[in-house]
């Protein structure tokens, strides 16, 4: 079975499956951006080629090498040399190295011009302890796409509020798994590679009907509601809101989207993407028995615009990539929603699987390490 025909078994036949139209666009050039009091452009950071260096770092938790295997096959059958950080291995208390040793690899990576993309090992928590000692000049100089999810939405909000530069909410480098046909993987790859990203799911029972337009931004529930009246904290009036989260009681995901509402930022959307919330914690005090979906509802009968539930995206094995800060369009109807990226020339993607040559550079305070 070939990838395209495995993608074509993904036409949702289920909630939450869905179908990646395949795309390419290999253009090199960055976007403009007006200002950050204009925020009709965002930056596009200059999409990968096969040759190009992906870097790998842990602001947040810890990883092995073992546990990155997976990524890393997958990222050199893209065509892509893999550099690992120095806080790749690193561990203390619960983070991937120190606060310094954490802040100085992401440093070095942003400042960089030879790493064209930078991945984040993993969640959990720790990035908020270091993003306001980020120097992001040479960033700003030269955007490159940054990848992740749940604690790493502080790094899409903060560069989303301060710099106008798009991002990737994506699977990290534990999220991968040995399978040739992971859409996950696949969609992320779709994503940096310059593919439009374009899913039809199947609709849900409590889906709002309608059309949305708009810049797609949010990501970790959690991490939202704690960067409220932070630098990093981001506009949602006219943009399309997404959310999930994790490990969380349903108490606080309602305490959580009521501070959202009364920061104002339910009101003025275009639309809601609501993610997969998973591993719900039970409260053993009290019980909490609203569903989900009645709680995060709760707070948005009240407006108009289209609210799509069981996005296959968050904490789940099919992670779907979402480019956040560009403009898409969302169909929410009876049967399907369609959320579409605007904008991309459609061209089928090449089928990057090439040979695969050691990388042997060397960055400041980035060595490259090959754990094969």
């Amino acid at each position: 079975m070939n990838r395209k025909t495995f993608l074509q078994i993904l036409v949702p036949a289920t909630l939450g499956t869905l179908f990646v139209k395949e795309v390419f666009a290999g253009s090199k050039s960055i976007a403009p951006i007006a200002s950050l009091a204009d925020e009709s452009l965002y930056v596009i950071p200059p999409y990968l080629q096969a040759g190009d260096t992906i870097a790998i770092t842990c602001p947040a938790g810890a990883v092995d090498y073992s546990s990155m295997l997976p990524c890393e096959i997958a990222l050199k059958k893209w065509g892509l040399n893999v550099r690992y950080g120095s806080t790749v291995g690193k561990k203390w208390q619960r983070f991937g190295g120190t606060d310094k040793e954490r802040l100085d690899d992401f440093q070095a990576m942003i400042d960089d011009p030879s790493i064209k993309a930078i991945m984040f090992g993993k969640g959990g928590y720790g990035t908020m302890r270091i993003i306001d000692k980020l120097n992001w000049d040479k960033f700003k100089q030269n955007p490159k796409w940054l990848v992740g999810y749940s604690d790493l939405t502080v790094v899409h909000s903060h560069v989303h509020a301060n710099l106008g530069i798009a991002t990737i909410h994506g699977d990290m480098g534990t999220g991968f798994i040995a399978d040739p046909y992971d859409a996950s993987a696949f969609s992320l790859q779709q994503a940096l590679f310059g593919g439009k990203m374009e899913y039809n799911i199947k609709s849900f029972s409590m889906n709002r009907l309608g059309t949305a337009k708009g810049k797609v931004v949010g990501g970790n529930l959690s991490m939202l509601h704690a960067c409220t009246g932070s630098k990093s904290d981001i506009k949602t009036d006219g943009k399309i809101l997404f959310i999930e989260d994790v490990s969380e009681f349903k108490y606080s995901i309602d305490r959580m989207m009521m501070s959202l509402k009364r920061s104002g930022k339910l009101e003025n959307l275009t639309g809601l993407i609501v993610g997969e919330f998973t591993a719900t914690k039970q409260d053993a005090e009290d019980s909490f028995d609203m569903r989900i979906e009645d709680i995060i509802w709760d707070k948005v009968k009240e407006y108009n615009y289209p609210v799509c539930f069981h996005f296959p995206s968050g904490h789940i094995r099919e992670n779907r990539a979402l480019k956040l800060g560009l403009n898409y369009t969302m169909n929410v109807g009876r049967e399907y929603v369609l959320l579409e990226e605007d904008g991309l020339p459609i061209q089928p993607i090449r089928n990057i699987d090439l040979k695969i040559e050691k990388d042997t550079s060397v960055a400041t305070n980035l060595p490259a390490t090959d754990s094969l």
